[in-house]
């Protein structure tokens, strides 16, 4: 399984991005995606999750101000980020969970809970 994040650059607050990670070399039917971020100095976060039965589930910094989507035709998943401020600027990784069973909202936003990680994609917000 291979994961390519992309879309991450350098954005004023209040601006917005859309991050696409492109997922090549599985077909399960059940997975969960997720999105990370890691700042400089500190721990990878959960930020969102999207499941092969379509639940979601967000961090409470970015509920109303991400949304996480897939494009099933296309492998690929997103992350619409709006409204941008300097706390969101971080190293942006995707995530897969293969042959999962449902979103499980006790783990979906730790590491462990996913076997497959992209390269990340670097967004700088600007105050």
């Amino acid at each position: 399984v291979q994961l390519e994040e992309s879309g991450g650059g350098s954005v004023q607050a209040g601006g917005s991005l859309r991050l696409s990670c492109t997922v090549s070399g599985y077909t399960y039917s059940r997975y969960c995606m997720g999105w990370f971020r890691q700042a400089p100095g500190k721990e990878r976060e959960g930020v969102a999750v999207i499941c092969s039965d379509g639940a979601a589930c967000y961090a409470d910094s970015v509920k109303d101000q991400f949304t996480i989507s897939q494009d099933n035709a296309k492998n690929t998943l997103y992350l619409q980020m709006n409204n941008l401020k300097f706390e969101d600027t971080a190293m942006y990784y995707c995530a897969a969970r293969t042959r999962c069973n449902g979103l499980a909202p006790a783990s979906w936003a730790a590491s462990w809970w996913y076997a497959y990680w992209g390269q990340g994609t670097q967004v700088t917000v600007s105050s």
